[in-house]
């Protein structure tokens, strides 16, 4: 019996010290000296304070920034460990509403942003980035269509020409990787922290 325990036990300790503890310190190592940025998270800075990441999204509301994609992430409620309450951009619980295409919940929330949107710039078709939440929950980008549909409102805000937000916001437009993954996108917080930027000017 300890003939064959004896090698498993090793086994299980080599491996456990190789797959569990040297390579993943040599992977992070690696990635910290060939992508410092990635590898740190992606963390954006405004004058040494770090102010989010470029990875996960945050909620702005105020009609004087562009707003990102709805989040249906929650948190436990204060008033009761049993229950949730919603939490945009909680990464610490990552994940999709859940909402199938005959819940009348999501019907409701999605005829009511709608409307809202439609409000604040009538005749102009509503991009549907705009009111669906993303699998994570946690989706930093929004597509340039979104971010030209919101111009209107943010030029009224902020007492700015919607020719000077178009062209900020096309300067934003990050491309397909390679020219060939992925979809044209604009990352949301970067677009308001240029913003705030060209208001400064």
């Amino acid at each position: 019996m300890l003939s064959q325990l004896r090698p498993a036990l090793v086994l299980f300790l080599a491996l456990t010290l190789t797959t569990g503890l040297a390579y993943p310190l040599a992977i992070t190592g690696i990635a910290g000296v060939l992508l410092p940025e990635k590898a740190a998270g992606s963390l954006i800075q405004r004058d040494g304070t770090t102010i989010g990441s470029g990875l996960i999204g945050q909620s702005f509301t105020s009609a004087r920034y562009f707003h990102g994609r709805p989040s249906a992430t929650v948190a436990p409620d204060p008033a009761d460990a049993a229950k949730t309450v919603p939490a945009p951009y909680n990464a610490a619980n990552s994940g999709g509403a859940n909402l199938g295409p005959t819940s009348a919940a999501l019907s409701e929330r999605l005829r009511t942003d709608v409307a809202a949107l439609e409000a604040e710039n009538p005749g102009q078709p509503v991009p549907t980035d705009l009111v669906t939440t993303s699998g994570s929950g946690l989706d930093p980008d929004i597509s340039p269509e979104a971010a030209r549909f919101q111009i209107p409102r943010v030029a009224k805000a902020r007492g700015l020409s919607d020719e000077k937000l178009a062209d900020l916001v096309a300067g934003r437009i990050q491309g397909r990787w390679l020219g060939l993954l992925g979809e044209p996108r604009v990352n949301v917080l970067a677009l308001n922290l240029a913003l705030d930027d060209l208001v400064r000017k």
